[in-house]
């Protein structure tokens, strides 16, 4: 029992440690490297979008000078090498987002996992409670049939000598009622034997 005390206990502190969640510390870094990781893929995207602009300008440009393909040419190399770079800036950061949402994940199943015990004893826990609600409510349902059924009886038994009483107190009254009209009958036969 205190063996089993000791451990709801442990489980106890380590699932609280768990439910606490990451330390400040950690929260705090991942908080730092995703807004890092923003920035990095909002520079890339305006770097993109800036390599778009003055693509489509030069394009515009190329086409008043004398060498038209060769300024075309050197204004697409120049955008794809822009466009690259912003892209790359982009991926960095989007990889560092990456990064921390995989270590978020990890943190949170070890948590879970840490967790699990404290939950499969609270599981068990509430099982039992449960059953014994349920054997005490089974027990409280068969203890009232019982009673009533006890009462059942009792009543039959009382209606049954009330019948008993009736019938008897209905027999003295008919062996009372007879020895009067015998007596009645007795005394009009002497009455009439004495009247000549």
């Amino acid at each position: 029992m205190v063996a089993r005390l000791i451990l709801l206990l442990a489980l106890s502190f380590s699932v609280q440690a768990a439910e606490d969640g990451p330390s400040a510390e950690l929260q705090a870094d991942w908080a730092s490297r995703l807004e890092r990781a923003a920035e990095l893929q909002a520079e890339g995207k305006a770097r993109q979008a800036e390599a778009e602009r003055l693509q489509a300008e030069k394009e515009a440009a190329c086409f008043k000078k004398f060498l038209v393909n060769s300024c075309r040419v050197e204004a697409r190399s120049e955008f794809i090498a822009a466009s690259r770079a912003g892209k790359n800036i982009e991926n960095e950061g989007k990889a560092i987002e990456r990064l921390v949402k995989k270590e978020q994940r990890a943190d949170s199943d070890q948590r879970h996992s840490e967790a699990a015990p404290q939950r499969e004893a609270e599981l068990q826990q509430r099982e039992a409670e449960t059953t014994a609600e349920r054997q005490a409510i089974a027990a409280e349902e068969a203890a009232t049939r019982a009673d009533k059924a006890k009462k059942a009886e009792e009543g039959a038994r009382r209606k049954a000598a009330e019948a008993e009483r009736q019938r008897q107190k209905q027999e003295e009254h008919a062996a009372k009622v007879a020895a009067q009209k015998e007596k009645a009958a007795r005394k009009a036969a002497e009455t009439s034997e004495r009247m000549p």
